[in-house]
């Protein structure tokens, strides 16, 4: 079975991560999720998760900008 609109999560075989930074990454997308209207979608986690990862990647560590970046990309992201 296919779904059209599921996006898969973009590649970030390449990052590595110390267990804080996961905790801290966690602790953000929990965050994050918290502060959207239900129902909250896959493709609106997904979008989070892939800010927060893309953020934390460039070494932001920040839980309150992760978040910040992380709803202001979901904000200006594209609706299919």
């Amino acid at each position: 079975m296919r779904f059209p609109s599921l996006q898969l999560m973009k590649d970030f075989s390449d990052a590595a991560f110390s267990p804080e930074m996961i905790e801290i990454m966690t602790a953000t997308l929990e965050a994050s999720i918290a502060t959207l209207p239900h129902p909250v979608s896959f493709a609106q986690v997904n979008l989070l998760a892939e800010s927060i990862l893309r953020a934390a990647n460039a070494d932001e560590q920040d839980v309150a900008v992760l978040q910040r970046l992380a709803l202001l990309e979901l904000q200006i992201a594209p609706r299919s």
